[in-house]
Order: C-alpha cells, then sequence, then structure tokens
C-alpha cells in the first residue's frame, strides 16, 4: 500500500469515471450529452444564424413578416429545447442519478469491506479513504455537470466554428492566441484546488471529532459532569481556526490567477482586441455587412466562451476532478496484505489450534507487539488469556482471525495454515465478541444473527444464555437504535453487551472468541454468564481474554501474557501454586473483593 505508484493521466482519469457511470447507467450519461447539446447549442446558433438573418432581413428592407417568422421560429426553437431538458431533468435524471450514486458508492463499500486492519493504522491511506467517500457525490455530480457541459461545448464550437470560418477565420486566430498564453495558469488553478481539498478532509476530521462529542450520547455524561468543555470548545476554536486559515492561504492565490486569466482573456482580449478588428472590417475594409458584424462578433464571443471552458476553465475543474478520481480509482483497485486461500475451511467439530513462532509488528512500530508466541489448544478447551493492558492479548485473537496477518510464525487448524483457506470460510468457523463491540441500527433479531431471516427460537435461547432479560415490545423483531426508526430501543451498556454476547451463543461454529465479555457486567451477570458460556459452549472451543480473574478459574488453560510474550501457563490450580504474576494479580483481586464485603 505504501509503494509509490504511476498516477494515471488526466484524461485518463475523467474517461475511467465516464465509463464507470456508462457501466451503472449508459442511459444516463447518453441523457446528459444530448442535455449538454440541447443546454447550449440552440441559444448560440440564434445568437449568430437568428440575429443575422433578422439584421439582414431589416436592411435589405424586406417584408417584415418574414422578421415575425424568424422570432416565431428562434423562440419554438428555445422553447423545445428547455422542455426538452427539463422533462429529461424531472422525470429521469433526478431519479437515475441517485441510483448512480448509491451503485457507485456500493462499490466503494463493497471494497471496504474487505480492506484489513492494517489499512486503518496507515494515516495517509485512511485520510484518503475518507475523502473517496465522502466525495463520491460530489464526483458524480460535477463529473455529470462537466460532460454535459463539455458535449454542448464541443459540438457548439464545431458547429459555430464552420459559420465563422465562412466569414472571417481571423477572429478564431485572436481568441486562440489569447487562449493559449494564458493556457498554463489552468493547471496551476487546478493543483492548488486539489491541494485545498486534501488539506480540508484533514482538517475537518478534526472538527468533525468535536461534533461527536457533542451530540453522542456516549459523551455526553462526561461533558456535563466535568469541566472539559472549555478545553474541548478551545480545541474546537483552533480547529476551525486551522480551517479557515487553511481556506485563506489557498483562496489568496487561487483568487489572484483567475483574476490574471480572466482579465488577460476577457478583457482584454475579447473586449478589446476583438471589438477592435471587427471595427477595422466594417468601417475600412467593409468587408462585412452589419448582419455579418454581429454574427461575427457573437459567434467569436460563442467560440471564446466555448474554447474558454474547453481549455481554461474545463481544464482546471477536470485537472481538480481527475486527482480525486485518482484516488477513486486507486481505491478501488489497491491491493491489501491480507488475501484469499484457496481452500474452503471446514466447519464440524473443533480441532487442534496450534501457534507456531508468531511475532507481529504493527505497521510503523519499531518494536513487535507480540514475539514468539507458542501455544496449542486442544479441541474443546476452554482456554483464558490474561495480563495487564498492552500486553498483546487482543492482537492474538485478531492474528487468529485474520483480522491482521503474522509478521512470522504460522498458526495452524488441524495442521493446516489458516492462510491456505478463504477469509470467509475462515471467519465463518469463529463466533467472536469483541471488547468495542457495535450495536446495528436494525431488529434485535438481526443483531443477534448478524443478518437476515433470523431463526426466532435461536434469537430468544442465546438472549437468555446471555442473560438478557428486557421486555421487548415487538420480540425480536424490535428496533435498536433510532437511525431509520424513531420509536427504536436504546439499551445500557450493560443490555448492549449481552445482546453482543448472545452472537456467540446463536451462531453454529467451532470456535469462540470472548474479548472482555463480562465488561460491563455486575457481579452477579457475571456469574451467571460464566455459567451459561461453559454450558452453551460444551461442544466448542473458547478462547476467552479477562481482566477479571474470577472468569479464569475453571478454565482449562491459563496463559499469562506480559509485553507480548507468554510468561507463563497452566491451570488455576497450578498457576497458583507457581505464586507467579497470575498468582499476585489473582491474590491482589480477591483481596480488593473482600475489603468490598467488609465495608458493606
Amino acid at each position: 500500500m505504501n509503494e509509490t505508484k504511476k498516477l494515471h493521466s488526466m484524461p485518463s482519469n475523467i474517461f475511467f469515471f465516464i465509463r464507470l457511470l456508462f457501466s451503472v447507467s449508459p442511459l444516463l450519461v447518453i441523457g446528459e450529452f444530448i442535455w449538454g447539446i440541447l443546454l447550449i447549442l440552440p441559444s448560440r446558433l440564434v445568437s449568430v444564424i437568428g440575429v443575422k438573418y433578422i439584421i439582414d432581413v431589416v436592411t435589405e428592407g424586406e417584408r417584415l413578416e418574414r422578421v415575425f417568422f424568424a422570432v416565431g421560429a428562434i423562440a419554438l426553437v428555445l422553447v423545445v429545447s428547455k422542455l426538452f431538458a427539463w422533462l429529461f431533468r424531472e422525470f429521469f435524471w433526478n431519479v437515475e442519478r441517485e441510483k448512480v450514486h448509491y451503485r457507485l458508492n456500493k462499490k466503494l463499500y463493497d471494497k471496504a469491506r474487505q480492506l484489513d486492519l492494517e489499512s486503518y493504522d496507515n494515516p495517509e491511506f485512511y485520510n484518503n479513504f475518507i475523502l473517496t467517500v465522502e466525495s463520491s457525490s460530489d464526483n458524480i455530480q460535477n463529473l455529470l455537470g462537466l460532460i454535459r457541459n463539455y458535449v454542448g461545448n464541443i459540438i457548439s464550437l464545431v458547429t459555430i466554428s464552420s459559420i465563422l470560418l465562412s466569414i472571417d477565420p481571423v477572429c478564431l486566430m485572436i481568441i486562440l492566441f489569447f487562449i493559449g498564453v494564458f493556457l498554463p495558469l489552468s493547471k496551476k488553478i487546478g493543483a492548488l484546488q486539489m491541494g485545498r481539498r486534501v488539506d480540508n478532509t484533514k482538517f475537518h476530521r478534526r472538527s468533525d471529532y468535536f461534533q461527536r462529542i457533542f451530540y453522542l450520547q456516549d459523551y455526553c455524561k462526561e461533558v456535563r459532569m466535568n469541566s472539559i468543555s472549555p478545553l474541548l470548545m478551545e480545541r474546537y476554536n483552533d480547529a476551525a481556526d486551522d480551517v479557515i486559515k487553511n481556506q485563506k492561504k489557498y483562496w489568496s492565490k487561487i483568487s489572484a490567477l483567475y483574476f490574471i486569466q480572466e482579465s488577460g482573456i476577457q478583457v482584454f482580449g475579447f473586449m478589446f482586441v476583438l471589438p477592435l478588428y471587427l471595427g477595422y472590417c466594417v468601417m475600412v475594409k467593409n468587408s462585412i455587412t452589419p448582419g455579418d458584424f454581429v454574427a461575427a462578433f457573437n459567434g467569436a464571443y460563442s467560440i471564446a466562451v466555448s474554447i474558454n471552458f474547453l481549455t481554461v476553465w474545463a481544464v482546471a475543474v477536470f485537472s481538480e476532478r481527475g486527482k480525486m478520481i485518482e484516488k477513486y480509482r486507486e481505491f478501488l483497485s489497491c491491493d491489501f496484505k491480507i488475501r484469499d486461500g484457496e481452500r474452503v475451511a471446514p466447519k464440524d467439530e473443533p480441532k487442534e489450534i496450534r501457534i507456531e513462532n508468531l511475532s507481529f509488528t504493527y505497521p510503523g512500530n519499531d518494536e513487535p507487539t507480540l514475539s514468539d508466541i507458542n501455544l496449542t489448544v486442544k479441541p474443546y478447551e476452554k482456554i483464558a488469556l490474561v495480563g495487564y493492558n498492552g500486553a498483546g492479548k487482543t492482537t492474538l485473537t485478531n492474528l487468529l482471525l485474520r483480522l491482521y496477518d503474522a509478521t512470522e510464525g504460522s498458526i495452524l487448524i488441524d495442521g493446516e495454515d489458516i492462510r491456505n483457506n478463504t477469509l470467509d470460510s475462515h471467519r465463518d468457523r469463529f463466533a467472536a465478541v469483541f471488547q468495542d463491540f457495535q450495536l446495528f441500527a436494525c431488529s434485535v433479531g438481526e443483531n443477534v444473527a448478524l443478518g437476515k431471516n433470523a431463526d426466532e427460537s435461536k434469537v430468544l435461547e442465546a438472549l437468555k444464555h446471555s442473560g438478557f432479560s428486557k421486555k421487548l415490545s415487538k420480540g425480536i423483531d424490535t428496533e435498536l437504535l433510532r437511525e431509520f426508526d424513531d420509536d427504536g430501543v436504546m439499551l445500557s451498556g450493560g443490555e448492549s453487551q449481552k445482546i453482543a454476547i448472545a452472537r456467540a451463543f446463536y451462531k453454529d461454529c467451532p470456535y469462540v472468541i470472548l474479548d472482555e465479555p463480562s465488561a460491563n457486567l455486575d457481579p452477579v451477570a457475571e456469574y451467571n454468564l460464566n455459567r451459561a458460556m461453559m454450558d452453551a459452549a460444551a461442544h466448542k472451543t473458547v478462547i476467552f481474554i479477562s481482566h477479571r480473574l474470577s472468569t479464569t478459574v475453571n478454565a482449562d488453560r491459563i496463559y499469562v501474557m506480559e509485553k507480548g510474550r507468554i510468561i507463563e501457563s497452566g491451570s488455576h490450580e497450578e498457576l497458583m501454586r507457581l505464586g507467579g504474576t497470575y498468582a499476585y494479580m489473582f491474590n491482589l483481586q480477591a483481596e480488593k473483593y473482600k475489603d468490598r464485603e467488609e465495608n458493606i
């Protein structure tokens, strides 16, 4: 992911995105082409041919009926083109644009679902990931508009140029000269606009953090009960100032370049040099008629606008869009370290798990998080991992689930390296309850089953084992959270954790990983949960992490970890007799419980 990749050219990125849009909705792209032509060409033709015709009729003393006829024809052309554009926009474009937005976002989400966790540890990649997702809708909206205007201006340029060349080709040469002189500024403007956007994403991430703090329920008690608010507001002001400073830094440069560009082309070129030449042709050379004069001037200005759009403004905007699409394209084609194996892992009875010489270092870290881990878990065993924070317990289970891949060593299940299996089949044989579990905005049944078509009897049984006893108005169909249902149920921390624990009871699989399963539970609920877990997981292998050592007493084997290494292993009784780190930790916790009982 950190390798330098060859960037695609701006036209390549634009055509890539057009092809992508066409694959999703060909009618939308074709409709944009037609809309662009009807949006621009009729009015340009009217300003050249229509006006020339009327002036020629009047100056030649022709019948005025021809003028009325011309005006009526012009009005009809304009009305029909506007009507088509309106019908297309109102009855097709708005709906189809939303479909395209969601279909393209689905591609992003499908790709994001495959991200290994290491990607989230890379700040540069993660920033680009956020920028890609957040700018998806913006890219679609802007690029559709650019396509529409680009096609319309190309057709208009070709059409009007052929008319103007028949009258006086020097006008076109004047326009091309001034455009060519100031064209290099466009690339500079596009680069600055892209730099501003990238920097803004970084600064907005900081300010968005404070938005979460002040509206998420997770933070409300801490914010209200302590004096942290002034500090948070001070840091929010600093973050907002950074955004404003960044805007000022770029905008002053962009504005200056725009001013130079527009002054040179529009003011000096089209408002001074061009009118002088046309005046010379009329007053001195008498080479054009009054109708030709107006047609030439309007045509030249029309061509100037088209060329200015196509080669100056559009180049700058396409340059910015192209760089955004480059990130989009890079994200869709990025290669991750965790790859699928070819073998489908069996999901039957638990087999022996053997971890051999396992080491792991997080990207960007110099020191390994895990060093030379060796352990064997026999089928149906209940294994506890204990140790102080940062010992590497959660990292070890993440490696077992292939959320990361080991830096060195291997993990074997029934003698087969887990990297030889497909990711989906390997992970499907595990039920995992994480310390930082999440509930989803869907029904209780779907939260427990983590999918559709939840089996009601299995869900209720799983909830019973987890100790969940809250009455639900709609049973397992009760919605959790309020993103999609204003009547959604909000649960306490302990209730939420029981929902998460129920997932392990619901899933039919041979292995269960529990990372601090009782962290938010009271001692009674913890005791009942431990009994339920051991009963329900009698025919499964269980690996659990716990800081409450009362939960490890009945484990078949306990592994004590410290600084990424296993320093002790054995049953509870064996480790207590050893009198090492585990015995010290257990006695310290037991003493605290004893002191509490005496104080009650």
